[in-house]
């Protein structure tokens, strides 16, 4: 049975009730884990006020602002976990950013400061957390990222945010390898397309759900449900032996050719 009963879950990610990052909180939270939220915030709160809204079923004992892009605010978040938790168990991630400019078009055509900035916030920043929950996670823990197919092949609209979704992946790969020692397993979801915010940036996203609609084995894309589900399973107890795995949740579309 999955059950994260005692477990201490910091989800980072969530903007709105689409978000694949709030399908898994809600996952986690079924399973018994008690949750931490984090946001990222804005000048004027309104970004605070919407996804505490939100959270609220789920009742979060810590509720905490966090741009990963201060390094102050990441310090901030894990200091504040030590002093009330105590320790961390599950680390979900799922933070990713890039300049709408720069989703389409030639790819050869990116900025360095806007390459550099899809690099850091997509995937530096899963090092970036991973380094702060590492000494907290005195009982070994689980730390999940989420990818896209995009990483591994040419995806229309994806261009920079292929190249950090690649970095990510081996990002999973070389954390996994030096935390396993410490019973710390490191692992990505590669979802289908969901409708989201952020899938809202890439152009056609319509069109690449519809796609896999005709193509996956399933014939059908996946739902957020489905990835808080096997995000729930890699958190647990039942997913001892994976670690440093991209695991796909996309109704098979990754496994056909044409």
């Amino acid at each position: 049975m999955l059950d994260l009963t005692g477990k201490n879950a910091l989800v980072t990610g969530i903007a709105n009730n689409r978000s694949i990052a709030w399908g898994i909180a809600q996952q986690l939270h079924s399973a018994g884990a008690n949750l931490g939220i984090t946001y990222l915030p804005d000048e004027k709160g309104r970004h605070e006020s919407k996804v505490q809204k939100l959270v609220e079923p789920l009742a979060p004992s810590l509720f905490l602002p966090c741009n990963v892009q201060d390094q102050a605010q990441v310090d901030a978040t894990f200091d504040t976990i030590q002093q009330q938790w105590g320790r961390l168990d599950i680390l979900i991630h799922c933070l990713a950013f890039a300049n709408k400019e720069d989703l389409g078009g030639d790819f050869s055509a990116v900025k360095q400061d806007n390459f550099n900035l899809a690099l850091d916030v997509s995937a530096y920043s899963l090092v970036q957390m991973s380094a702060a929950a590492k000494p907290l996670m005195t009982e070994g823990g689980s730390i999940v990222t989420l990818t896209y197919l995009g990483g591994a092949r040419v995806v229309p609209n994806y261009n920079v945010m292929g190249i950090a979704k690649a970095a990510l992946e081996m990002n999973v790969r070389y954390l996994a390898a030096e935390m396993g020692s410490q019973n710390i397993r490191v692992n990505g979801i590669s979802a289908g397309p969901i409708r989201t915010l952020a899938s809202s940036a890439v152009g056609g996203i319509l069109d690449m759900i519809h796609h896999v609609e005709e193509i996956a084995p399933l014939k059908r894309t996946v739902t957020q449900t489905e990835v808080g589900n096997t995000a729930a399973f890699l958190c647990s107890d039942l997913s001892t032996g994976i670690t440093g795995q991209i695991l796909y949740v996309d109704s098979g579309y990754s496994i056909m050719g044409m």
